[in-house]
């Protein structure tokens, strides 16, 4: 866990960073089911839905190896959809052992992101920083 002094240090001192910054162990994730068994999980943990997920879940990058036939589960919600009724594409695994690794963790500098870009004109030599990325993709756009 990051604090005050700790965030600077490793150049994550920016005013919406929070007040803590928890990072994940290298071969782990921080999930967000706060659920003990698999039944009291709320319908949206199965379909992706990122308005009601507190974050990123990265367990959505996966079909629940349960369902026997996911084509079929598949081609029913888009014929509901095509028939103008309600439906719900719960499709996802509740199996957060399935992540291998950490999403956005933190690493070393020389490890870190990389942006490769044609448009040199847009980059300096000197090491980016998190925070710049958002101005150099709307640089690379034409936008910024």
């Amino acid at each position: 866990v990051l604090a005050e002094n700790d965030k600077a240090l490793h150049h994550l001192d920016h005013p919406r960073s929070g007040d803590l910054i928890a990072i994940a162990d290298k071969d782990s994730w921080f999930t967000y089911y706060y659920w003990l068994e698999e039944h009291k999980a709320p319908d949206f943990a199965r379909t992706v839905d990122i308005h009601r997920k507190p974050g990123y879940d990265p367990v959505e990058l996966f079909v629940d190896p349960k369902i026997t036939f996911p084509n079929l589960k598949f081609l029913m919600a888009m014929a509901k959809k095509k028939l103008g009724f309600r439906y719900l594409l719960d499709v996802i695994p509740l199996d957060p052992s399935l992540i291998k690794g950490s999403h956005g963790r933190y690493t070393a500098p020389d490890q870190g992101p990389l942006i490769i870009s044609k448009q040199k004109h847009i980059f300096s030599n000197e090491r980016l920083q998190s925070i710049d990325v958002y101005n150099v993709i709307l640089a690379h756009l034409g936008i910024g």
